[in-house]
């Protein structure tokens, strides 16, 4: 995020930069045409992109002089003036020596530094950039003198507005978010007059003959498809600066913030620190509702499915309407039950004491597991699975029980159910049972185990605590016990349902207060 410029002194001129992050590498990332060094925070996907950047590097940024946050300055400078800005940056951040990411026209910036600087260049990656924008002799990959011209024409016309981005993100022309930033980071970038002279001087650089002089490490990064920079381009600055290693990407983006984030910044970390880690977790702080109907599969025995799928459907009916007044989001919706997610713990708890108390009417028992804390975001194992042990009309937090709820109307929906273990962690739960889920697995003797997950209902038996026992481990759940705890002979019935033996029927039993763990 942005934490507030700090300005470099280079000559008479102030130069805006922020370091974010604390890893053992500097990096210094030149971004192209024009910059905005608090704006570019703004879009969700670049501020992820340098978010991942700074979580393994001291990540420096800057605006160049004429853009952004830098002084302005006229007549426009030289390449080797915004060149030496990057020094001038460098003493201010206190770095020695430092990694160069120039993207785009940042790269041209980057390479001649790296020629320039070699004692002060830990390593240069160059991704979607060219040795000249122009057709020149013995390269025939530019743009003509007439495309550049008409170019230069259409400058302060298009300024401001939502143009090139057929050409600069393929994948994010529908975006309305990118457009939106794409026009607003333009115009607190540079005015048109300004971006017209900037385009100009990028556009009629040469550094061809510089090339072989950089003798620092070298990942060259072009996507395939690029429209700003073709392929051949990436190619030629591969072929010649020594030792430099081409990564081509299977992409039409010339911006490496969205379809090709990930690979990116894996390949820069470990080009840069010879490992590669994951993408960290998106997480958010929220509280999770998840509902099940009690003996789903055996409600969807008794009705038939045309009768059970009018009910489910009618079940839906009544949670939508009700997540719609309490101002919940749906996640998921199932045969079962559905997910949903709420930006407050009170809304969430009225809204399942809500719903329970409109299906009773429809004839259904529910259960409901609500979870309030920090969640990940993205694709998974459903957070139902991991939230049912609650009895049908009670409620288990499945973290802190300190958070806050809303008046006795809510604080009478809790009980204090005890302590259990799951994968060694301590969540606060209480059996109907005073005596331990273990001793009682055990009273029924052999080697099965106990999960708090939600499976599919071909599982050996459910209760209505939500409490699964099988006889072999599940390879589906995310959240199952390795402990030996004790087994549960049984035989396999029509729709999953499984047959118990008398002592296991019995160790059900007392888990559930004596109710029946199987249809009937």
């Amino acid at each position: 995020m942005f934490t507030g410029a700090k300005y470099a002194r280079s000559g008479d001129v102030n130069i805006a930069y922020q370091v974010v992050g604390d890893g053992a590498i500097d990096l210094v990332l030149v971004l192209g045409w024009v910059s905005h060094l608090a704006y570019v925070w703004e879009l969700p996907a670049m501020s992820a992109f340098l978010n991942r950047l700074a979580s393994f590097s001291r990540l420096i940024l800057f605006d160049k002089r004429g853009c952004g946050m830098s002084d302005r300055v006229h007549p426009l400078p030289t390449l080797e003036q915004r060149m030496d800005d990057v020094r001038a940056v460098l003493d201010a951040a206190s770095s020695q020596r430092a990694a160069l990411l120039g993207i785009s026209e940042g790269g041209v910036m980057s390479a001649l530094f790296a020629a320039t600087y070699p004692e002060r260049t830990a390593g240069l990656i160059i991704n979607g950039s060219y040795p000249s924008a122009l057709r020149r002799p013995g390269y025939p990959w530019g743009i003509t003198e007439e495309q550049f011209e008409g170019r230069m024409r259409r400058v302060k016309d298009i300024w401001g507005k939502v143009a090139g981005m057929d050409r600069y993100a393929p994948s994010q022309v529908d975006n309305p978010e990118v457009a939106g930033w794409w026009t607003t980071f333009m115009q607190m970038s540079a005015s048109p007059g300004d971006a017209e002279d900037l385009m100009r001087m990028n556009t009629l650089i040469d550094i061809r003959d510089i090339l072989p002089a950089i003798r620092v490490p070298t990942l060259i990064i072009h996507a395939r498809g690029d429209r700003i920079a073709p392929i051949e381009a990436g190619r030629y600055l591969a072929d010649h600066i020594p030792n430099a290693r081409l990564l081509q990407l299977d992409s039409d983006d010339h911006w490496p913030y969205f379809v090709d984030a990930d690979q990116v910044v894996g390949e820069v970390q470990e080009f840069l620190t010879g490992v590669r880690t994951g993408l960290p977790p998106d997480t958010m702080l929220a509280t999770v509702l998840c509902t099940n109907v009690a003996q789903a599969g055996a409600h969807a025995i008794w009705l038939g499915d045309k009768r059970w799928n009018q009910l489910v459907d009618r079940h839906h009916s009544v949670v939508r309407k009700a997540l719609s007044r309490y101002s919940g989001r749906e996640i998921e919706a199932g045969e079962q039950g559905m997910t949903a997610v709420f930006d407050g713990t009170a809304r969430d708890i009225r809204c399942a004491l809500d719903v329970r108390d409109q299906l009773m009417r429809l004839g259904l028992r529910l259960r409901a597991g609500l979870h309030a804390g920090e969640c990940e975001v993205g694709d998974g194992h459903s957070p139902a699975r991991c939230l049912f042990r609650a009895r049908s009309r009670t409620w288990w937090w499945a973290r802190a029980w300190s958070l806050p709820t809303a008046g006795p109307a809510c604080s009478r929906a809790f009980r204090a159910r005890g302590l259990f273990s799951r994968l060694g962690q301590a969540t606060s739960l209480r059996w109907p049972s005073r005596r331990p889920l273990p001793a009682l697995l055990s009273s029924a003797g052999g080697s099965g185990m106990w999960h708090s997950c939600w499976p599919k209902a071909s599982a050996i038996g459910q209760s209505p605590s939500g409490f699964i026992c099988q006889s072999e481990r599940s390879t589906t759940m995310s959240t199952t016990s390795s402990t030996s705890l004790g087994s549960i002979p049984a035989s396999r019935s029509r729709r999953g349902w499984r047959e118990m033996s008398p002592r296991a029927e019995h160790c059900l039993s007392l888990l559930t207060d004596g109710r029946s763990v199987r249809p009937t």
